[in-house]
């Protein structure tokens, strides 16, 4: 199964989009939360996530839903830090992260095709809210 990582510069909005998952998905997903940093301060820390990342991991590979700027930056050297074999099936999603981390982890729920959740993102990411 593929699992999710939530990254967020807040411990509490990370956890409240991995409930949210829960809730619309069921529990039949890994969906860490990485938010924040390991001492509870605002911010992100690569070594948390990578933690994140391998919990996340069942062998089928993972994604990361990231919020702002540096989350990205820490993901990617999260990713860096991984073993080799792991690097190769963690991508970080270019989609909004509460509308695509509920889409991805519904999708997730069905299918362990990357491609299939990678096609949910972006179209997470495309889908406008107001016409």
């Amino acid at each position: 199964m593929i699992g999710l990582v939530i990254v967020s510069h807040s411990n509490k909005i990370s956890n409240g989009i991995v409930d949210l998952c829960y809730q619309m998905a069921g529990k039949n997903i890994k969906i860490i939360s990485a938010g924040g940093t390991s001492d509870g301060r605002i911010g992100t820390d690569p070594i948390f996530i990578k933690e994140a990342i391998e919990k996340a991991n069942d062998g089928d590979g993972v994604v990361i839903l990231a919020d702002i700027g540096s989350s990205i930056m820490s993901s990617e050297l999260a990713i860096e830090m991984l073993e080799k074999d792991l690097q190769e099936k963690t991508y970080i999603l270019d989609t909004p992260i509460v509308e695509g981390a509920v889409a991805v982890a519904v999708q997730a729920c069905m299918s362990n095709d990357i491609q299939e959740i990678l096609n949910v993102a972006e179209e997470a990411r495309q889908t406008r809210k107001i016409s």
